[in-house]
């Protein structure tokens, strides 16, 4: 007989923004890494420059873009509430 399943933990919210800066630092690192070889980085491996330069793109619209995504969730989640508190309303699926 299968073990009953174990609840769900709590969600831990935290600020995402914080990997997001760690990871775009770690790209710029690179990237200033990368740039101070000059001719010591061999042809073959200047598409790393590329990666570099897409990373902290990434990093920086993903840091930019994080609030947005958080405060539209919550507007949606209040939308939903507000739908189900007031006066009136049915809980979907009650005739």
């Amino acid at each position: 007989m299968p073990k009953p399943r174990q609840p769900d933990p709590e969600v831990h919210e935290s600020d995402y923004r914080v990997p997001a800066a760690i990871g775009t630092g770690a790209w710029t690192i690179a990237l200033v890494v990368l740039l101070a070889m000059g001719d010591g980085l061999p042809a073959s491996e200047q598409w790393w420059i590329g990666v570099c330069v897409t990373g902290i793109a990434l990093g920086v619209f993903g840091f930019l873009y994080i609030p947005r995504l958080l405060r539209r969730r919550d507007e949606a989640a209040d939308r939903a509430a507000e739908r189900f508190t007031e006066p009136g309303t049915r809980e979907p699926g009650t005739p």
